[in-house]
């Protein structure tokens, strides 16, 4: 059986990474904020919110931000845990409280008076020999915890305990990398240190195209994916969760399509 090839992922990348193909995501919110420190902020609480049904994680998101009128930095910076309790004392997302919201908002505005932005903290804990962010991570949502006192943690999951931490990955995808989908915004460039953001849709994937053989959806199971990308593109292996996760999202777009291209370069799944 043939292997998949970098030229072949190209092929889905170059057909399917486009900004029409985003909704229902909610990436969609990152472009309304063209200042940086506006979008980590927004793009942090939408990938941590970004649990459940898209229906329900798309109006979360979007009750949170518009309450942060213009800018999400201003508004941080101008209120304090009360108000954030206040503001949104009615807010419910499944296990997510407006209470635990407004600590996991209070630990941001901490966080960004102390470094100057998100993505300073990230950088202080980011060491450049490490193979992937994995690290940087677990420090990250540790500073972000410490500073929110959260007492529960549905919204910052710890990546020292072994899970994939989709949510997590997923705003570094978008902070990170730059193209036609994924917004950018942080200056450093760590593509090339990234994980897959690993949601059902690209387990299934690595599952059937023999990238993991892992019976569950961890970490383990993330760095799997995640090498076998960066053997084929080394410089940024996340470079195709977009395109290849779009089979299990949108509606006009099915596995049968994806196994159909797959075919076409003489590849079959292995199940």
């Amino acid at each position: 059986m043939k292997k998949i090839t970098r030229e072949m992922l190209d092929a889905v990348y170059d057909k399917y990474n486009k900004k029409e193909l985003i909704s229902p995501d909610p990436l969609e919110f990152l472009f309304h904020y063209e200042n940086i420190k506006d979008r980590e902020i927004a793009g942090l609480t939408a990938a941590c919110l970004a649990y459940g049904k898209v229906t329900q994680i798309l109006k979360s998101v979007g009750a949170v931000l518009s309450r942060m009128g213009e800018s999400p930095s201003d508004f941080i910076d101008s209120h304090t845990l009360e108000d954030f309790t206040k503001i949104y004392k009615d807010f419910k997302h499944r296990f997510t409280t407006g209470g635990e919201l407004a600590e996991f908002l209070c630990g941001i505005k901490n966080v960004t008076r102390n470094y100057g932005s998100l993505e300073a903290c990230f950088d202080e804990g980011f060491d450049g020999s490490a193979e992937t962010v994995h690290a940087a991570l677990a420090g990250f949502t540790l500073k972000l915890t410490e500073s929110s006192e959260l007492h529960r943690n549905s919204l910052l999951p710890d990546p020292s305990l072994g899970s994939a931490c989709k949510r997590l990955h997923l705003f570094l995808r978008w902070m990170i990398r730059s193209d036609e989908v994924d917004p950018g915004g942080w200056k450093k460039s760590y593509s090339a240190k990234l994980i897959v953001p690993l949601d059902t849709h690209m387990y299934r994937f690595g599952r059937f195209y023999g990238f993991t053989s892992r019976k569950s959806a961890g970490l383990a199971a993330a760095s799997e994916i995640t090498a076998g990308f960066r053997r084929l593109c080394p410089d940024d292996p996340v470079k195709y969760d977009f395109a290849l996760t779009r089979f299990g999202i949108r509606h006009e777009l099915n596995w049968e399509i994806l196994d159909g291209i797959m075919r076409d370069f003489g590849i079959l799944h292995k199940f």
